[in-house]
């Protein structure tokens, strides 16, 4: 049988009503090395994402009180929602109840009786792709990036730490008209078309579209600069090149920040090799100190 190779050991909460169901698929599960947590209703659930976040999310469809499609929207929903991605697990095979699911916030679904195999392979890939998502969006915490993420309907989906803090402490408003139909407009318009929108403040920026098609926004306050712009401007690098030497400065080895930039060894040495040109420098060591002397200096200012 294939194993979850997911790298640290994964979480998986299960809930279903039914008890069988709930033993067999808990079993498959910690055979494959997961940390498994169960529960019996929606209601439970939701206070379980309370106390710890899992990876991964299978969630019977039909359940008393609350089914699992409101229990998914509720997840989904509110200023902390679970990031987990969803599965439903469900003998309801139609489109409608397919399209439900999705529209409540699932990824995917496997019918009941649960094929084992399939639910492996499902939940493999979920959970890689949860953990990159959530690995990018610490990176763009990390590099002060106040970056927020929109669905197609433009709603508010999720905000960097930066972001979030950015709105405390300023009066832009997400769910300002103004903003809402500029946000519409750049999913309708070429990026080229696109003009960045000012408000109280705060500049928005449309950075394109995720690959789960979030529209992601990027604010800019124009009373000083990130550690990247100082960066940037420093050295004379790119945006790109001054991201790498930043996780540079914090002592990360090219395949970590392959890993948190997405990208390949290959592309991070010729950054780096063009980093090393524009800073004057032969080495790594040197590259970091510079630039770690610069950003404790203007940190002190």
């Amino acid at each position: 049988m294939k194993t979850l190779e997911t790298g640290d050991k994964s979480i998986a909460l299960v809930v279903d009503d039914n008890p069988d169901s709930l033993g067999m698929v808990s079993s498959a599960l910690e055979a494959q090395g997961m940390t498994v947590l169960v529960a019996r209703d929606g209601h439970s659930a939701i206070k379980l994402t309370h106390r710890v976040q899992p990876d991964v999310i299978l969630m019977d469809a039909l359940m008393p009180d609350i089914d699992g499609f409101e229990t998914c929207r509720r997840l989904k929903s509110g200023p902390n929602p679970t990031l987990a991605p969803i599965i439903f697990m469900t003998g309801l095979c139609d489109q409608e109840h397919v399209v439900k699911g999705l529209q409540a916030g699932g990824v995917d679904y496997i019918t009941k009786p649960v094929v084992i195999e399939e639910m492996i392979a499902r939940l493999s890939t979920h959970v890689v792709n949860s953990r990159m998502l959530q690995s990018a969006r610490e990176a763009i915490d990390a590099f002060e990036r106040p970056v927020l993420a929109f669905d197609e309907d433009a709603e508010f989906v999720w905000g960097s730490k930066s972001a979030l803090e950015l709105l405390e402490s300023s009066d832009f408003n997400p769910s300002a008209p103004g903003f809402l139909l500029w946000l519409l407009n750049c999913v309708a318009r070429p990026v080229s078309e696109i003009s960045p929108h000012t408000g109280d403040g705060v500049v928005a920026h449309f950075m394109g579209l995720s690959a789960t098609r979030e529209i992601l926004i990027k604010l800019v306050v124009e009373d000083g600069p990130t550690r990247g712009d100082l960066l940037q401007s420093a050295f004379n690098l790119t945006a790109r090149e001054a991201e790498v030497l930043y996780w540079l400065t914090l002592g990360k080895t090219n395949r970590d920040i392959s890993a948190i930039l997405a990208l390949s060894a290959r592309t991070v040495n010729k950054h780096l090799e063009q980093v090393f040109q524009k800073m004057g420098v032969d080495n790594r060591t040197s590259a970091a100190v510079l630039a770690d002397r610069l950003l404790h200096t203007r940190a002190s200012l």
